[in-house]
């Protein structure tokens, strides 16, 4: 296992070498030739390990090259919202960043194309190896791939050199892509092995230098010359006194530490896990990143490498590289519950730990302007005589309004629809604000959609950044068959977003149908909860003791401790009575905001529908209503 010596280092593992944005077909079952839509994501063995060992709770960098246009910007940002550290990321002006094109066509086939001619990635150079950068790490990952070509070479073999120097581990994932070496063609990216004398005495030339060697049995036989894998592993234990791991694909692991023993099963094994193959691709990267989890931080072998089996098991079960890799919260939750699937893509309750411990960040609070009103507001034009299309201008001044109240602050946003909104979204976008978008019929009871029932194709188009609302007028006292019908339309809204990565926002207004009590919201959480809807937003009306809080917060607890929280809803409400219903919320964290629409605009939209009111005069008029909620929420939270 590793051992700490000297000063805690800033890093605990810098990669090194590829970095490319991956194009994954999201049809299964089809010949790339065929594939329709993809799904973009970050690709390439270094930069996989880097998130994956992130997720994982360690501290990690990646040293590579991106290039300056949209992909290099989303390489950057997604690190960083990964915990990556980006000092070892240089942006090359004069090239691409790497591209790579990849389907899965059945469980042993996935062809893929590398789109790697003079690209970003592929012009690391020793200039791009920072000595102080390297020295910050207990350790770095070299990869095969990046021996290929001569400056590439040079950069690992320097970054090797330093982190030897200052007492840092050496760890070398083989990483073996014949075509990446120029000995397959470009429709060959799938190919694991092809022999090369010359290829082998390459990498036995890196192997004295290492702490820790990890490869497939072909890559052991690529990196020793031989193609018994006992035999090879001698010939790696004779270089190199590093810890062997030899991973097995569906066999799981074995660790070698000393001598190589007469069979293979005969080293340190961990926990397998048996699983159905769904993409290979990334598997390793997954497994690597589990492996440095336990190792890295002083683990036993055999722990270490079950962590690597099951993060191994995840990422062949999924679709994707980097983003199927599990966190640390979710692989504690599958080593302490396991899953009854097989395929644990088809595991809800792992799938839900997954999706909230990697979903964006968002701050602690929201405090947003609601102005996503359809009828409200086409009533206002209606009697204003005024054309409907004028409530497009209106939005956008609501959204200028926000904007004059949060001056740049995290925390703000808005609710906005599409028949109106479209203008005022795209000003929100500027802004950085929280958008939530309604996906109801407004007023409908039992729940529909608007515009159409199929809500998952509807839901492709949406900005991931934005967050769908859906408000159902629901109380747990309703007819069985109502609550029936309306909890199963937010059962299929909720299959959706989670199929499409997309926040959902459940509004729940049970007051106007019913007599509310201490615990009535309580109880229809709970309900939906019964049902698997997990939302990340519940939208609540006030309630109007803290007591009734605490057993809504109870709830939350019990059902979904990574629930983002509760924000309030208006109902129209005057000030001074939101007021209270802030003061009654104030002490229970759970609540972390407000969502309030007509408090705010209904006076200014109905005097500028009617003309009575400039642009101007409207955005100040809202902007001093928001703000006064805005102080009035800080100061009940105070």
């Amino acid at each position: 296992m590793a051992s700490a010596s000297g000063p805690r280092k800033r890093l605990d593992v810098i990669t090194i070498g590829r970095c490319s944005v991956d194009l994954y077909g999201q049809q299964i079952g089809s010949r790339l030739e065929d594939v329709a839509s993809f799904a973009k994501s970050i690709g390439g063995c270094p930069s996989n390990i880097a998130i994956g060992t992130a997720r994982l709770g360690l501290r990690s960098g990646v040293i590579t090259r991106v290039g300056d246009e949209q992909m290099g910007r989303f390489v950057k940002e997604q690190m960083a919202r990964e915990g990556v550290a980006l000092d070892g990321i240089a942006t090359d002006p004069q090239r691409l960043t790497s591209l790579v094109l990849l389907s899965v066509e059945n469980d042993k086939t996935f062809p893929l194309i590398f789109y790697r001619d003079n690209c970003a990635d592929g012009a690391l150079s020793e200039e791009d190896i920072d000595e102080e950068f390297v020295r910050s790490s207990g350790s770095v990952l070299v990869t095969g791939t990046h021996f290929a070509k001569p400056h590439t070479d040079a950069a690992q073999r320097k970054a090797m050199r330093i982190a030897r120097a200052n007492g840092a581990k050496v760890i070398f994932d083989i990483d073996y892509r014949p075509n990446l070496w120029g000995l397959a063609g470009h429709a060959a990216g799938e190919e694991r092995y092809i022999k090369s004398d010359k290829v082998s005495e390459h990498l036995k030339s890196i192997l004295p230098d290492c702490d820790l060697v990890v490869g497939t049995e072909e890559e052991v036989h690529i990196a020793a010359g031989s193609e018994d894998t006992l035999e090879a592993l001698r010939i790696i234990r004779s270089l190199s006194r590093a810890v062997i791991v030899l991973k097995r694909g569906p066999m799981g692991c074995v660790v070698y530490p000393d001598a190589i023993p007469d069979a293979l099963d005969k080293g340190i094994v961990g926990t397998g896990f048996p699983i159905e193959v769904y993409n290979v691709l990334g598997a390793g990267d997954s497994f690597m990143s589990g492996f440095l989890r336990g190792w890295l931080k002083g683990e036993d072998h055999a722990t270490s490498a079950t962590w690597a089996n099951a993060c191994g098991a995840f990422a062949v079960s999924r679709l994707l590289c980097s983003p199927e890799i599990p966190t640390w919260e979710e692989l504690q939750f599958f080593l302490k519950h396991g899953s009854p699937h097989r395929a644990l893509r088809k595991d809800e309750a792992i799938n839900h730990v997954h999706w909230a411990t990697t979903r964006r960040a968002q701050p602690d609070r929201l405090l947003a302007l609601a102005i996503d009103h359809r009828m409200q507001l086409e009533k206002m034009a209606d009697e204003a005589g005024t054309p409907r299309g004028r409530l497009n201008g209106f939005k956008r001044l609501a959204i200028a309004a926000i904007s004059r109240v949060a001056k740049g602050a995290p925390g703000f946003g808005t609710l906005l629809d599409d028949t109106y909104g479209r203008e005022a979204m795209f000003d929100a976008a500027k802004l950085g604000l929280w958008v939530g978008r309604p996906l109801e019929q407004p007023g409908s009871r039992p729940l529909r959609f608007e515009f159409t029932q199929d809500v998952g194709a509807r839901l492709v188009e949406w900005p991931v950044t934005h967050t769908i609302k859906c408000l159902s007028f629901y109380h747990p006292d309703d007819p069985a068959e109502l609550k029936e019908e309306q909890s199963q339309k937010l059962r299929t809204l909720y299959e959706a977003a989670r199929k499409v990565g997309r926040e959902l926002l459940i509004e729940i207004i049970a007051g106007k149908h019913g007599r509310l009590d201490g615990m009535t919201i309580a109880r229809a959480l709970d309900e939906h909860y019964a049902l698997g809807i997990k939302p990340d937003w519940w939208k609540l009306e006030p309630q109007a003791s803290s007591t009734a809080w605490d057993n809504i917060a109870a709830v939350i607890a019990r059902n979904d401790p990574w629930c983002r929280g509760v924000v309030l809803l208006g109902l129209d409400a005057p000030e001074d009575e939101l007021a209270r219903g802030f003061a009654a919320a104030s002490a229970q964290p759970i609540v972390k905001g407000f969502a309030v629409g007509r408090t705010i605009f209904s006076s200014a939209a109905q005097l500028w529908l009617r003309g009575q009111l400039t642009d101007e005069a409207a955005i100040d008029d809202m902007a001093e209503r928001f703000g006064n909620l805005v102080a009035i929420w800080n100061k009940a939270r105070r």
